[in-house]
């Protein structure tokens, strides 16, 4: 038999850690993060971390866990997950995945295979080389040479998934559309049962604003100022919505009026793309809708459809 796994997910601002620790009280569950940042140690006002108060108790996991200049990739989240999960399970306690990445979650069920993806290979030094020497839309064109499909679903400007794409070609020999197609064939590792949160785009934009509006009330600035000191822009971590926004007018680039615009700006768009997500690639999601219930109520009609 399968391990019951239960998945709490959604896009960003849509109420996913009060509801998961609501879930939690009441079913005697513990929480693990599939949030891509809130991982890292001091990126707390910009990544919206649960503090410890909010946790009323209910143990975390995958939160705090590595620097910002440290490597985490799907691969890592998959293997800490996959251990946390057993050991939750172990002692009798409900696991509950809770968090936004959902290409992270599904890596959890279905259990993909990442082993030849997370080795820094000598074929994507050469790349991201080649990428600083000629420029994204030259890398695009070599991927919609060689993988069409891909090519029209990775932005241009997301170089470092164009590589990925690119090196996974030249490493396996086979297009990655083509794998991640078979990989969504693979039978899942857990008997999961996937929650995802939503409301009406107005309410959802306008709680991403009102979110930003507090997170800069709550000191954001001197976070990103205290991060920029230690950490190179450039890291992975650093390009998260919150932080990357905030470089150019640490540089005097632009005003704090216009980071502040692009931030709520490029959170919009990625709460747009996180449900274009889940609406293709979770068909088996059952859809919550947050405009009719509150963290508790929403935990209870979650409760009810296990």
């Amino acid at each position: 038999m399968k391990d019951r796994l239960i998945v709490i997910s959604g896009p960003t601002a849509c109420g996913k850690t009060a509801v998961s620790v609501e879930l939690a009280k009441s079913i005697g569950g513990e929480i693990v993060s599939a949030d891509s940042m809130q991982v890292y140690r001091s990126m707390d006002i910009g990544t919206a971390k649960i503090m410890p108060d909010e946790m009323q108790g209910i143990p975390h996991y995958l939160i705090d866990e590595f620097d910002p200049d440290e490597d985490f990739n799907v691969a890592k989240f998959q293997q800490r997950a996959k251990k946390y999960i057993s050991d939750i399970i172990s002692r009798g306690k409900m696991a509950i995945v809770a968090g936004g990445t959902g290409f992270y979650i599904n890596a959890l069920v279905y259990d993909n295979d990442f082993a030849k993806e997370d080795e820094e290979s000598e074929i994507r030094r050469q790349l991201q080389e080649e990428a600083k020497q000629k420029g994204a839309e030259h890398m695009h064109g070599i991927l919609k040479e060689i993988d069409p499909e891909s090519a029209e679903k990775i932005h241009k400007n997301n170089v470092k998934k164009v590589i990925r794409a690119i090196e996974f070609y030249r490493l396996n020999g086979k297009k990655i559309s083509t794998h991640n197609a078979e990989e969504k064939q693979r039978e899942t590792a857990y008997d999961a049962k996937i929650f995802v949160l939503d409301m009406s785009r107005e309410r959802l934009y306008e709680r991403i604003e009102k979110r930003i509006d507090i997170m800069l009330e709550q000191g954001l600035l001197k976070e990103v100022e205290s991060l920029l000191e230690k950490y190179s822009p450039s890291l992975v971590s650093m390009q998260g919505l919150g932080y990357k926004e905030f470089v150019p007018y640490f540089k005097g680039e632009c005003t704090l009026e216009e980071a502040v615009y692009n931030l709520k700006i490029s959170t919009r768009h990625f709460a747009k793309r996180q449900l274009t997500w889940f609406r293709h690639q979770c068909p088996q999601a059952i859809w919550v809708d947050m405009d009719k219930y509150n963290a508790e109520t929403a935990a209870e009609y979650i409760k009810n459809n296990l």
